[in-house]
């Protein structure tokens, strides 16, 4: 994932410091370094970077940590807030109705992110349309019809005509009814004259409540130019970043937000409607330093029990309170499907992601997805008896499953395993008293963060020392 270097390299510099009390001089400028050359080697910008590292610098070397606390955790606290108030406050998005334009070059991703972040606000609650007005790209109405229709939302475009001002006019009111438009416009492969004056002239007519720049987080240092001359034109209120699945350096896209003043509102990776998340400053430094994000897990969590109980009646609390079945287990791996990949996950939980996933080999979480995967292809040759009392299925019912799902039979034992592991794990669950699991979720909060004693992810996207 992008940053993932950076996150990587970060995390290195700060277990330098595991098991030091204080630290001197030559120990913080021998961080501040590192983290000079890990920003540098993201593509943030030169002069970002020296005022971060100055700031971190400065406030090392003459805050006195607070007792009890190691150098390492000190020193993590403070380049923790440090990159948050470089990065700045999330953008601000009501819940309510608007109108909202998007900005970008050809390939940023912006009709993509235009079907994604309609997708959100139609999980808010809200009514969101997609008004396309690229006649430039070929392909640009299908692939927004297409994306519309896979976020289950309204959609509006013209493919016969030639006037993206006209469609974005005629689109409005068409789509009057809608509680938030949004508009993507045209791109282009490079800053043309005729790019900002069409999108200028949209912008007279659409009138939007905001103006939002999509940038590929492969931009690289490119992407300043290109924010002053979006922002000097239509005025840029915040940024969506897009691709960030892929293996880009990431760094070019943060330095453009601090280039148009604005803040980030959206991030995206992936290509399906569902992969998109609000930017939450707090929870995207603390999953970088390795220290999770717990807000954003557990929306992700909330949404996958809802379409999980939704298609298959299935409530997660009813495991706690009767038999732990294959079927439980499926509607889980279901869930968590539908929570995104597994390293975005692993990255959001305290004490999983970060240095536990440094450590794995890069194939690690297809492996897993893989397994998980063959796993459900085993079950779907299982009778319901089976489902429903696992332990009935000996070599011969094995062999039966294994030749009916092509699932090789070592598999399917580890998924009886696996099982019985969950199964373990649900009745000591239920076997615990009220106090007992108040307790268990103290020691969890005390072992969730950073290390070191730094305590759980606070609530309400306050991060790890809210």
């Amino acid at each position: 994932m992008v940053l993932d270097d950076l996150g990587s390299s970060l995390r290195g510099t700060m277990d330098s410091l595991r098991g030091k009390s204080r630290i001197d001089e030559d120990d913080v400028q021998e961080v501040v370094k590192q983290i000079q050359r890990s920003l540098l080697a993201a593509d943030v910008d030169v002069d970002l970077v020296m005022e971060l590292s100055d700031s971190i610098e400065t406030r090392a070397l003459e805050e006195e940590p607070p007792g009890g606390t190691t150098a390492r955790d000190h020193v993590l606290k403070i380049v923790y807030e440090e990159m948050v108030d470089l990065i700045g406050e999330s953008t601000e998005i009501p819940l309510e109705e608007q109108t909202i334009m998007l900005a970008g070059l050809q390939g940023s991703g912006k009709t993509t992110t235009a079907a994604k972040m309609a997708w959100w606000f139609s999980k808010k609650g809200l009514r969101p349309a997609v008004i396309q007005t690229d006649t430039f790209r070929p392909g640009a109405y299908e692939q927004a019809e297409q994306m519309a229709e896979n976020a289950e939302v309204e959609f509006y475009g013209d493919p016969d005509a030639d006037d993206p001002v006209e469609i974005a006019r005629e689109g409005l009111e068409a789509t009057e009814d809608a509680d938030v438009r949004i508009v993507d416009t045209a791109g282009r492969h490079a800053l043309e004259d005729d790019l900002i004056d069409e999108i200028e002239r949209i912008d007279d007519v659409v009138e939007p409540d905001r103006s939002l720049l999509v940038l590929d987080a492969a931009i690289g240092q490119g992407a300043k130019d290109q924010a002053r001359q979006f922002e000097e034109s239509i005025g840029i209120d915040g940024v969506a970043i897009t691709k960030l699945d892929g293996t880009a350096k990431g760094g070019g896209a943060l330095t453009a937000v601090n280039e148009t003043g604005s803040s980030i509102a959206f991030l995206g990776s992936g290509e399906t409607v569902q992969d998109i998340e609000r930017f939450e400053p707090n929870g995207f430094i603390s999953r970088l330093l390795g220290m999770g994000d717990l807000k954003q897990l557990s929306e992700r969590v909330e949404r996958a029990m809802s379409e999980t109980g939704e298609e298959d009646d299935w409530d997660p609390e009813d495991m706690m309170e009767g038999e732990f079945t294959l079927t439980d287990m499926r509607n889980q791996m279901k869930a968590m499907d539908k929570m995104g990949p597994l390293d975005q996950v692993m990255d959001m939980i305290p004490g999983l992601g970060g240095g536990m996933m440094d450590q794995l080999p890069d194939d690690a979480m297809d492996v897993t997805q893989e397994r998980m995967r063959s796993f459900e292809i085993a079950m779907d040759s299982m009778t319901e008896a089976e489902m429903e009392d696992p332990s009935i299925i000996r070599s011969d019912r094995l062999e039966r499953i294994s030749r009916g799902s092509g699932v090789p039979e070592e598999r399917i034992e580890e998924l009886l395993e696996q099982y019985n592991m969950m199964k373990r794990t649900m009745d000591q669950f239920g076997n615990m008293g009220d106090g007992d699991m108040q307790r268990m979720m103290k020691k969890l909060q005390q072992q969730g963060g950073g290390g070191g004693g730094m305590g759980g992810m606070g609530g309400g996207g306050m991060g790890p020392f809210g």
